[in-house]
């Protein structure tokens, strides 16, 4: 079940490969995530000395958080994959200039997970492109649709 999702990532990179990662998190931030308080539009996740971590997103504090803790919203938290997934994607980011993205939060059971991706970049062209095909796929849906309820 998909909690937030970031609609830039799809808009602004060609998505190649998708990896499923956890994220370690305080407990205020699980249940602000719960209640539906967590933004993803502008984070982005990088790779320190061997670690991958997401930062920039946005989890406000409820405001029923407990007086003893001072929530840092934007704070950089950790993602955890298996060594293999994190040493193909050192590789990939270093040598063919792939960027990592978030896609999604979402449960997975019980847990909470990040949906990161292997992308590129895309042009303005590309873009273009990609709005064009979108909108021609659209208009044979409505002609389809009007055909249908005449035809």
């Amino acid at each position: 079940m998909s909690i937030v999702q970031n609609k830039k990532a799809q808009h602004d990179y060609f998505i190649e490969e998708k990896f499923e990662a956890g994220i370690m998190l305080h407990g205020w931030e699980v249940k602000a995530i719960r209640a539906g308080r967590a933004q993803l539009k502008e984070a982005y996740v990088v790779i320190k000395q061997g670690e991958i971590f997401l930062i920039g997103a946005h989890i406000s504090a409820l405001p029923t958080a407990s007086t003893h803790i001072h929530p840092d919203a934007t704070r950089t938290r950790k993602l955890l994959l298996h060594s293999e997934e994190i040493h193909k994607l050192i590789g990939k980011v270093e040598r063919a200039g792939y960027t990592l993205v978030p896609l999604n939060l979402h449960f997975k059971r019980s847990h909470i997970k990040l949906d990161i991706a292997l992308a590129k970049g895309k042009k303005t062209h590309d873009k273009r492109d990609t709005e064009k095909t979108r909108e021609s796929e659209r208009e044979v849906q409505r002609a389809m649709r009007s055909h249908n309820r005449y035809g």
